[in-house]
């Protein structure tokens, strides 16, 4: 696999280098390391970041591999067209693989990566209230299950927060009556759309149920690559597969309606996960209620578009990306958005 994406990555037009990357302390992982962050910039992002006259909505990208192989670039075609057609700034996250580091620990980093992004958003020259996230194949799955372990990371906090209102209540009461003063403020950051791009959304499906639905079993992922990536990811084997930070497609109803109201996603005619997929929009659309935009490229395997021909492009491919760009520029259209899924609270004091 990992050779198939050095021949797509040699296949023309060359997908760009990153602009910059930033390493990050992993801090809600048990597991203690870093993750690297790759930023892909506009062409006049130093320009505008420097005179601070300018905000770029960003798209938090996560990579696929069945959470064990491929790197952050792996996407960098995907990454160039959000920043030419979206005119965003797209971080492409290389979280912890298995493994190494079994689940939950990608998703764990890709919450850390959000936060991370929103809080220094001001100094990367970031609209926090424009963020979204995109990812292929298990970086998919992580565009959902991310914004869902979110909450309950901001759950938490909001938490602690009251904890500490109530300890420090007077504390602030002797500050003012000394004619000082506590502030403490809580800024609100929306995840505005979900790209998703041929998602694992129900792990509860063994493979072999999953491959009784493709319609063309000899374009199947290979069992030697999905055996390796559920041996390496799923530990321990008795782990409960209805985990909703690892198939979303079952997760309750109440923390499917934190997820943003705009979803995009695509799915691949002659893919093991497209029954599942398909199951999922449906649901998130009859009963979670949110605007999704869904598209079956027909006549494709799992991962066309990542096809290892150094030849020629797979036909398609800058297409579907464009449209996914156009939906991405109306979910990002600058409007400040009031109810478009989870929302970080961060306290200041």
């Amino acid at each position: 696999m990992a050779i198939g994406m050095l021949l797509h990555r040699l296949a023309a037009p060359r997908p760009p280098a990153p602009s910059f990357t930033r390493r990050i302390p992993a801090k809600i992982s048990p597991r203690q390391g870093e993750i690297t962050l790759h930023f892909y910039v506009p062409k006049d992002y130093d320009v505008h970041r420097k005179l601070d006259d300018k905000k770029y909505p960003v798209v938090i990208n996560f990579h696929g591999g069945g959470f064990t192989l491929g790197t952050a670039t792996d996407d960098a075609r995907w990454a160039s067209a959000v920043v030419r057609e979206v005119n965003a700034v797209c971080v492409s996250v290389d979280y912890r693989l298995a493994p190494e580091h079994p689940f939950p620990t990608a998703v764990e980093d890709g919450v850390d990566a959000v936060i991370y992004i929103a809080e220094h958003a001001e100094e990367l020259g970031l609209d926090e209230n424009r963020i979204a996230l995109s990812g292929f194949s298990s970086g998919a799955n992580m565009s959902f299950t991310v914004p869902l372990r979110l909450q309950e990371e901001l759950e938490a906090e909001n938490l602690e927060i009251e904890e500490m209102s109530r300890s420090t209540s007077s504390s602030t009461t002797k500050a003012m009556n000394s004619g000082k003063t506590l502030v403490r403020s809580q800024k609100n950051i929306n995840i505005a759309a979900i790209v998703a791009w041929y998602p694992p959304t129900d792990y509860t499906q063994t493979r072999e149920q999953r491959r009784q639905t493709c319609s063309r079993m000899d374009q199947e992922l290979p069992a030697l690559f999905t055996d390796l990536f559920d041996e390496s990811y799923l530990q321990p084997p008795t782990m409960d597969m209805s985990n909703p930070y690892l198939s979303p497609g079952v997760a309750p109803l109440s923390m499917l309606q934190e997820l943003p109201q705009d979803i995009i996603m695509y799915t691949c005619e002659w893919d093991m996960l497209l029954a599942e997929g398909e199951r999922f929009k449906q649901r998130l659309q009859d009963e979670v209620k949110k605007h999704v935009i869904y598209h079956m490229v027909p006549g494709v395997p799992h991962g066309w578009d990542k096809a290892p021909n150094p030849i020629k492009p797979t036909p398609g491919v800058q297409q579907h990306y464009y449209q996914a760009c156009k939906e991405l520029r109306r979910c990002l259209k600058g409007e400040r958005r009031l109810s478009a899924g989870p929302r970080m609270s961060m306290s200041v004091t």
